[in-house]
This record gives structure tokens, C-alpha cells and sequence, in this order.
């Protein structure tokens, strides 16, 4: 049994009942063997062991009332995982779905993501099985307070820096900051994702989205191409999904499908953006009422017919696992050249290898969704400065960041032996800023 094996398998007996945890670890760890086996000294200093288990877990209970004067209870997370090379860093996700193995997953990936920008943060992740879909602005309030009542006494600006996830955006990002500042009386950059008038950064809305066409032009640059004429399937309406459809348009893209948990609207004419976005930012609605709206388009109920469409590229932007093998069977067989993954993980293991196998470019959620963080850094940035860059000031920072990971992915994969394998280049590239970090520090 190898170092990484061995590794492996002593998580999953550790952490039983974390199936999203041990796909992410799997998949991370399995491409580090080449990097293992050229340093022997970090088995001699138990870095992987080290690596794999989180630096710090709180949990706790987030009471709150709701409009009726009910009680309602939720769970909060918050996963420290990793601060070698800075403060931890990442988001927050309110959802249904948020457990601890979920969070796990999203703060592991985190670390490396976070390395890759090569800016120094570190890799956190926390959230609450709160949902805060159908709930009141005062009711969405209530729970946030609560929440960060418990939440303020562990981060900090040189500590652990939170941000927006699933669910969190800026009303919620808002009522989080409030009640820091509140209890600890200071205003800080212990946020981001922070609205303009209170310390954000501008392009922060925009940066996942954006960065996720950035990174998969770059890759189409290097092959002689562009967005130029293309077909683009977009997966989820949310934050990342609007501004990588906003983008990929802007590069002369023809988007012609968007989704959200309900269903996917097929639109052969192109997404018409302003509507989509008037739909989900402005009524917080249903994206079926699109193809109310919109005489070319089409609504289907369920979500996994989109991967049927015919398209060039693929920008995978709403959830975990979203894309299964026989979705990417679908998508190979039409002709798919470029998936990049704007959500975490929205890509099972095995169908990520049956991308690689039929030879299509394949950006993994770890690079192609760090524009987010990135920017979030900058906003950092900014904030320790008492300063505030113009949205050129900040795009132009993000498409450097986002072109250079690229880079970077694209060398480590060429050094090892893995020419056009972006995920053991990402997984290379991140971790070895970590490990350096991890081994001047000593066994701590």
C-alpha cells in the first residue's frame, strides 16, 4: 500500500458517512502520488496526514424566530482547514443540504483553490443547513444574527476571513456584517462579498463568473481559438451562471441554456441575459417564466436533459456532482471540446476520467472558480489599505490571476508527466505552495 493509499484509507475509517469528503480527498490525494513519490520527506513528516485533517471544526446551534414567533433551530459550520500560507479563507453556504462532509469537501478543495490565485490565503468553509429561499428579509436577519453571534468569536481579519457560498449573497452578507460589528465593535475586513457603500470591492460580483471565461479562454487561446462562434450550455442561474453567461456573450458566445433546481430553459437563439437576470436578481422567481417571456425558448422540468444539448463548451455553474457519466457520455457524443467548472465539484469522479479519455479540455472547479477568492483577497486587500480600485483596476488583477493559473496548472502537468491533465496540474500546483509552507513551519 502506497503513502497516499494508506493516507486514504485511514481518512475515510476516521470519517465514516462523508461520502462527498472522501470523493474530494480521493481526488485530490490520487493525483499527488508523482509529487509524494519525488519527496519522500513528507512521509517522514506525516504532511499528507496533516493536510487531510482540517485545523479546526466548530459546530453549534443557531436559534432563531421566525414570523409566526416560532422557534426554529439550524445547525452552523464553520472548517478551519488549513492556514500555512494565510488566514483561512472561504465561503459561506446556507442550504438544506449543508452537513459536515459537504463543508469538508468545500473547505479541503478550498486550500488548494485559495493557493492557486497566489495570493496568501488559506482554505476554510462553513454555513448552516438554513434555507433561506421563501423566508423573509426579517426572518433572513434574525438567522444571520444568530449565526454570527456564535460565528464572530472565531474569525477575524488575520484569522479567518468568510464569504459568500449558496444562499449567502449580498442582503445576507449585510445583516452577517452588521452583527459583527456590532459585538465586536470594529469595522474590519472580516467579510467580503461587503456591499460598495461599507468596504466592498467592485467586480466582486461578477469575479467567479468572469474568472470561469477568462481561465477557459486562456485555454482556448493556446489552442489557436476563442469563444468566438461558440456554443455554450450553462448550468444554474445564480451569481456564477449570470456573469460567465454575461462574459462568454460579451466574447461573441451564443449561451443557449440556463437552469435552475426546478428546470432548464433551451433558448436556440441566444440567452437573453437582462431577463434572466430581472427573473432571479430582481423577482427572485422561477426561471421557467423565461420561456413565458421569450418565444424561442423552451422550459423542461428536470435538469438533466441540458447535458443533452449540443454544444462546444460546457460551463458546469450550479452544484456538486451535477454532471454524471451519463451526462458526459451525452455531452462527448455532441461534440463537447471544453468543460471548465464554475461550481465545486459539479463533476462525479468517474466522469471527469471519461472527459480526460475522449480528449476533452477539462478545467477543474479548483482553478476555473477561483476568480472568486481572488478577488475577495483583493478586496482584502483593499481593505487593510483604506483604499478602493476602479472595476478596470480590479478585472484586469482578476484576468491576470485567472491567466496565470492557467499557467501554472498547465507547467505543473507538463513536469510530472501529465501533459493536458488540468486536475493533476491544478492539484500539483496548489499543493505545492502548501507543502513548502507546511514544512518550514515544522509539525504543527
Amino acid at each position: 500500500m502506497t503513502y497516499v493509499e494508506r493516507v486514504l484509507d485511514e481518512l475515510k475509517k476516521k470519517n465514516p458517512n462523508e461520502p462527498e469528503f472522501h470523493q474530494a480527498a480521493t481526488e485530490i490525494l490520487t493525483s499527488l502520488e508523482p509529487v509524494v513519490e519525488k519527496h519522500p520527506e513528507y512521509e517522514a513528516n506525516g504532511l499528507l496526514e496533516r493536510f487531510v485533517e482540517p485545523e479546526r471544526v466548530i459546530m453549534f446551534r443557531v436559534p432563531w424566530i421566525d414570523d409566526n414567533g416560532k422557534v426554529q433551530v439550524n445547525k452552523g459550520y464553520r472548517v478551519e482547514f488549513n492556514s500555512a500560507i494565510g488566514p483561512y479563507k472561504g465561503g459561506l453556504r446556507f442550504h438544506p443540504t449543508v452537513n459536515l462532509s459537504i463543508i469538508k469537501f468545500l473547505g479541503f478543495e478550498q486550500i488548494l483553490k485559495n493557493s492557486l490565485t497566489g495570493l496568501p490565503i488559506g482554505g476554510g468553509k462553513g454555513g448552516s443547513d438554513f434555507d433561506p429561499k421563501g423566508k423573509s428579509d426579517r426572518e433572513v436577519m434574525a438567522f444571520c444574527q444568530s449565526f454570527m453571534t456564535e460565528l464572530c468569536r472565531h474569525i477575524g481579519p488575520d484569522t479567518d476571513v468568510p464569504a459568500g457560498d449558496i444562499g449567502v449573497g449580498g442582503r445576507e452578507i449585510g445583516y452577517l456584517f452588521g452583527q459583527y460589528k456590532r459585538i465586536r465593535d470594529e469595522h474590519t475586513g472580516v467579510l467580503t462579498g461587503r456591499g460598495l457603500s461599507y468596504g466592498g470591492s467592485l467586480a466582486r460580483t461578477e469575479a467567479t463568473g468572469y474568472g470561469l471565461v477568462y481561465i477557459t479562454e486562456e485555454a482556448l487561446k493556446m489552442r489557436g481559438d476563442s469563444f468566438q462562434g461558440k456554443t455554450v450550455v450553462i448550468s444554474g442561474s445564480g451569481n456564477v451562471a449570470i456573469y460567465a453567461c454575461q462574459k462568454a456573450q460579451q466574447l461573441g458566445a451564443n449561451v443557449v441554456a440556463m437552469y435552475d433546481s426546478n428546470g432548464y430553459v433551451y433558448d436556440p437563439e441566444g440567452i437573453k441575459l437582462d431577463i434572466i437576470q430581472d427573473i432571479k436578481e430582481v423577482k427572485r422567481g422561477r426561471i421557467k417564466e423565461y420561456a413565458q417571456r421569450v418565444k424561442s425558448a423552451t422550459y423542461t422540468e428536470g435538469c438533466k436533459g441540458i447535458w443533452k444539448i449540443k454544444c462546444d463548451i460546457a460551463l458546469p455553474c450550479a452544484t456538486q456532482n451535477e454532471i454524471d457519466l451519463e451526462s458526459t457520455k451525452a455531452l462527448i457524443a455532441n461534440g463537447v471540446k471544453y468543460v471548465s467548472e464554475g461550481a465545486n465539484m459539479p463533476s462525479t469522479l468517474d466522469a471527469i476520467d471519461a472527459f480526460q479519455k475522449a480528449g476533452v479540455v477539462f478545467i477543474p472547479a479548483k482553478a476555473a472558480n477561483a476568480g472568486g477568492v481572488g478577488v475577495s483577497a483583493l478586496e482584502m486587500a483593499q481593505s487593510s489599505q483604506r483604499i478602493f480600485w476602479t472595476f478596470e483596476e480590479v478585472d484586469s488583477k482578476l484576468k491576470n490571476i485567472m491567466v496565470n493559473i492557467y499557467h501554472n496548472m498547465d507547467d505543473a502537468a507538463k513536469e510530472y508527466g501529465y501533459e493536458g491533465n488540468y486536475v493533476m496540474g491544478a492539484n500539483i500546483a496548489g499543493f505545492m505552495k502548501v507543502a513548502d509552507a507546511m514544512m518550514a513551519h515544522g509539525i504543527v
